[in-house]
């Protein structure tokens, strides 16, 4: 499935920015362990107490840990103060929408799960370029 780009910008208030993904379906969890999300639900909706646009799950790289550690924003190292584990290739997260184009500008955007991501980000990104980073579960045998 293909994820296309809306007409109509999305309201990122909107209920569709906190409950659908960019197939226009329910929005899916994008991880428990660690716990995240703007409001550490595990989702990554969108709401007016997320001003960083958290709406997009992805799996980490080494290269895109590296890249936002560089940015200055260490997802890397534990923070028991903020009950944060820190990330390591291979986890769930979800990014800022523009620190997710950042990537892409660097070659380094980490591939998403498209049905744990909101819809909200296709305000401010290209569906064509989610479309290269989808991520699929391996398929069971």
């Amino acid at each position: 499935m293909q994820i296309e780009q809306p007409l109509e910008p999305i309201d990122l208030y909107s209920e569709a920015a906190r409950t659908q993904n960019v197939y226009g379906q329910p929005l899916q969890v994008c991880s428990k362990a660690p716990l995240t999300g703007a409001q550490r639900s595990g989702y990554c909706s969108l709401s007016p107490r997320d001003l960083g646009a958290h709406g997009v799950c992805a799996r980490m790289t080494p290269e895109f840990l590296a890249y936002t550690l560089k940015q200055g924003n260490d997802l890397i190292t534990p923070q028991p103060w903020a009950n944060f584990p820190g990330l390591k290739a291979g986890d769930f997260w979800c990014v800022c929408a523009g620190r997710w184009q950042q990537a892409l500008d660097a070659g380094v955007a980490p591939p998403i799960n498209p049905n744990a991501t909101s819809i909200g980000v296709l305000n401010n990104l290209f569906a064509a370029d989610l479309n290269r980073h989808l991520w699929r579960p391996a398929a069971k045998n």
